[in-house]
């Protein structure tokens, strides 16, 4: 099999996904596609590159899934469905938001952020309050999926005592309790986060 800069990046994004970030090197990709290390700078330069590689195909998914804004859609709702599938995206892979976040040539992202703000621009927004409210949804799915990794890696809080933090965090234990006893998921916390923002009523 030849080796390609695609083959590359594939097997770098299937060692992220089965091992984690924090164990992706060249020395150590190299040896799963069988060759020495000095061969994968043929396809990719550096680590860095091969982050920003991997950024891209994150972002490629989220760009091919997000549709066009329909006829007569509310651009809030349209926006709300573009960073739930950035969101989508990222949660496909362990350290997606980590990958995403860590990017510092790749333009995908930026592609993202210019066809959203288009999209608003095109629907009468001005540009300004496009450019913000873009950034702050945006901003705001990459920081919640990076809690969302973080809560994954660091256990199920089963340690924590619903006593202490109930004497502790009285108002905040309430309204947890409240929110999640009406049936809402981990998802609706997102989802209801980026409605806020929109300035949109939660759905349930």
């Amino acid at each position: 099999m030849t080796l390609s800069r695609q083959l590359v990046i594939d097997e770098a994004m299937r060692l992220v996904d089965a091992e984690g970030l924090d164990a992706l090197s060249l020395r150590r990709l190299a040896s799963r596609l069988h060759v020495q290390a000095p061969t994968l700078y043929w396809h990719v330069r550096n680590k860095a590159e091969l982050l920003d590689a991997l950024a891209d195909a994150i972002m490629d998914d989220v760009l091919a899934a997000i549709p066009a804004l329909e006829a007569g859609e509310e651009w809030r709702e349209w926006l709300s469905t573009a960073v739930s599938e950035l969101r989508r995206a990222m949660l496909a892979h362990p350290d997606g938001a980590r990958i995403i976040s860590a990017a510092r040539d790749s333009l995908r992202r930026a592609d993202f952020s210019e066809r959203a703000m288009a999209t608003l621009v095109a629907q009468g927004v001005e540009l300004q309050r496009a450019r913000m409210t873009v950034l702050a949804v945006e901003r705001f799915t990459v920081g919640h999926v990076l809690e969302e990794e973080a809560l994954d890696r660091g256990g199920d809080g089963k340690g924590v005592d619903p006593d202490e933090l109930m004497r502790r965090l009285p108002t905040a234990t309430r309204a947890i309790v409240e929110y999640f006893a009406a049936g809402r998921t981990a998802d609706d916390v997102y989802r209801d986060g980026v409605r806020l923002i929109l300035g949109l009523p939660p759905l349930l």
